[in-house]
Order: C-alpha cells, then sequence, then structure tokens
C-alpha cells in the first residue's frame, strides 16, 4: 500500500472513530475517485458477524491506542479492540470468581432497579449468533420438570462450532456437573453468557474472545438427553430469557440498547408468552406520551376572563373548566398556568 493511500485510510478510520459511525455495516472506500461513502447507522436489527471473506491487508492505528482497525483486501473494515481495552473497564474486577456459577450470590434482587437500559454493541462491539437454529420445543426459558431451567436449548451436532456471541473474557471454562464442559463469558456491559453441553472447550479462563470467536464445540456432555446448545444470559448473577436479546432462528439481536427489567428475572418470565403484554404497553405509554405532547397551557394575565381564554384559543369555556377542575367563578390569579387543549 503507497503512503498516501495508507495515510487516506488512516485518517479515515480516525474521521469514524471520532463520530462513532456504525462498524456493522462496512464502509466502502472508492479508490478510483478517493472518495469515502459512510452508509447511515442501521435502525434495523442487528445480524450476525460475519468476517470478511477477504484476507487483512493492513492494521492502523486510532486516536486510542487499545483500537485498531483491521483492513480487508475488498475495502471492508472493522474495529479490533485489544485486551489492553477491555481490561481498563472494572466490569472484570468486581465479583470475578472462575468456579462459581454465581458470583454475584451476595446482591439481592430487590436491590437492582426495575429496569435499565444496556448497550449490547455499539461502533465498537460486534454480535454474533452463538448457533443459529430454532429453540426446541421444549428447551425454552422456565420451569421444566421441577426445576428452573434457566436459557434456551438449540439443537445442533456433535462438533458443530460454537460462538462466542459478544466480546468479553473467559470467566469459567471447565467441566461443571449438569452443564458438562460449560464456558463462561462476561462482557463490558456486565451480562454474562453461558455456553453448555459442549464436546470441546477451546479457551481457557483469563482469555479474551471477540464475537464471532469459535470457543467450543456442540456436544451432550452432563445432563443432556442428546446433542445441543444450551445458552444462558445472566445480570448479577440474574438469568433471563435469552429470546429477549436474540431471534436465534434467524440469528439476528433484536436491540442494539437493550431495557432489561427486573421482573425478566423470574422464571415465570418467558419472552414468547410476555412479548405481546410488552407491546401492548410500549403503544399506551406512546399514546401517553402523544396525548402529553398535544397538551397546550396558557398562563393568566391582568385582564384575562375564561370567555377571552377560550376565544383567544378557540375553545369554550365549559372545555376550559373539565380540563383544569374549576368552575365558571372560579378566581383566575395572574400568573397562574392552565391548560387550553
Amino acid at each position: 500500500m503507497t503512503g498516501n493511500i495508507r495515510n487516506f485510510f488512516a485518517a479515515a478510520a480516525l474521521l469514524l472513530v471520532a463520530v462513532g459511525l456504525d462498524a456493522h455495516n462496512p464502509v466502502r472506500i472508492d479508490t478510483t475517485t478517493t472518495r469515502l461513502v459512510i452508509p447511515r447507522p442501521a435502525l434495523e436489527p442487528v445480524k450476525s458477524f460475519i468476517t470478511s471473506p477477504s484476507d487483512p491487508i493492513d492494521t492502523l492505528d486510532t486516536a486510542n491506542e487499545f483500537i485498531k482497525v483491521i483492513l480487508y483486501g475488498d475495502n471492508t473494515w472493522q474495529y479490533y479492540k485489544t485486551p489492553g481495552f477491555q481490561q481498563v473497564a472494572g466490569v472484570y474486577d468486581e465479583y470475578w470468581d472462575t468456579s462459581a456459577v454465581n458470583p454475584y450470590m451476595s446482591i439481592p434482587r430487590d436491590s437492582l432497579p426495575s429496569q435499565w437500559t444496556i448497550w449490547l454493541v455499539d461502533s465498537l462491539d460486534q454480535y454474533r449468533c452463538p448457533y443459529q437454529t430454532k429453540v426446541h420445543h421444549r428447551g425454552k426459558f422456565g420451569p421444566r420438570r421441577g426445576r428452573r431451567h434457566q436459557g434456551v436449548d438449540l439443537p445442533l451436532k456433535t462438533g458443530d462450532p460454537v460462538y462466542a456471541t459478544f466480546t468479553g473474557k473467559v470467566r469459567m471454562s471447565k467441566y461443571l456437573g449438569a452443564y458438562g464442559n460449560v464456558i463462561v463469558l462476561r462482557h463490558d456491559n456486565g451480562l454474562e453468557t453461558f455456553y453448555a453441553h459442549l464436546s470441546k472447550r477451546h479457551v481457557e479462563v483469563g482469555d479474551w474472545v471477540n464475537a464471532g470467536d469459535v470457543i467450543g464445540l456442540g456436544g451432550s456432555t452432563g445432563r443432556s438427553t442428546g446433542p445441543h446448545l444450551h445458552f444462558e444470559t445472566r445480570y448479577k448473577g440474574y438469568a433471563f430469557d435469552p429470546q429477549w436479546l436474540i431471534d436465534f432462528e434467524n440469528g439476528i439481536l433484536r436491540h442494539r440498547l437493550f431495557v432489561l427489567k427486573q421482573k425478566y428475572f423470574s422464571i415465570y418470565s418467558n419472552y414468547e408468552q410476555d412479548f405481546e403484554d410488552e407491546m401492548k404497553n410500549h403503544e399506551e405509554d406512546q399514546k401517553e406520551d402523544a396525548e402529553e405532547a398535544a397538551k397546550r397551557y396558557y398562563t393568566i394575565k391582568s385582564g384575562d376572563t375564561l370567555g377571552r381564554i377560550a376565544i383567544n384559543n378557540n375553545t369554550t369555556v365549559s372545555e376550559l373548566c373539565r380540563l383544569n377542575g374549576i368552575t365558571r367563578t372560579t378566581t383566575l390569579r395572574i400568573g397562574r398556568r392552565i391548560r387550553v387543549r
């Protein structure tokens, strides 16, 4: 790569880091006219990350020493976060235990907020479905045969690759009772993902992995009636239905920014059962927001009367009284705000 072209790529990479564009949509660089074509940030759900089929041709520095840009031969690119970048996140220091399934036992559920938001992917982070298939009809999140089934079961064949869903660090990699061969990854946003019943584990405790890395092979170890991947998502040790995050059949991440609600931690909170109610609540919230936005108010001035205010705002005295809980004889105090719409 010539010096001028390489400098152009480096400048483009710095620009992209500065404005925080979406690395999941490839940026194409037209070298015939030296023109940078930047896609609009994607608003639709995130598809599984697929590594470019071309070989990397260069690695560029950015304004952040821990973030690199990898350029491929087909003029696509992607960000790469070095382990140094991830290490600065305090999430990898607190409650770090390489043998306990739940190191957060001291955190009571009622101490957590009723809901909070979590970034799943941004301009630096990638995503890949751990294994794309339809969730087994008997392997959904919820009570099962008197036990808590805290994840979903994804049918596969022994030896099929299992992918890291998000970038993170291996907190656990071992053979553990009913889980069989299990890998637990902790991610920058505090989420943990579990991958169980593996036939092979390709990573060890302390390894840094990127989304899309093959971390193990599917199998049927532990308490298992046949080859499948048992996949869990947890926050502060509390499991919730992974289908709130991922459409496994289509391999799509449902959200970039996810609103996690404490009620999802209930073993009876199942995505397929609760989604319709969530949508109704969302529609009601939107209706209330629209009604609130449509409201108009007027501040009473000297000499105002209900009749004058009604005429100036194309309404009636009766409507003003109804909206404000007053009567026609109510004294109008200067400076009071009354609703006119």
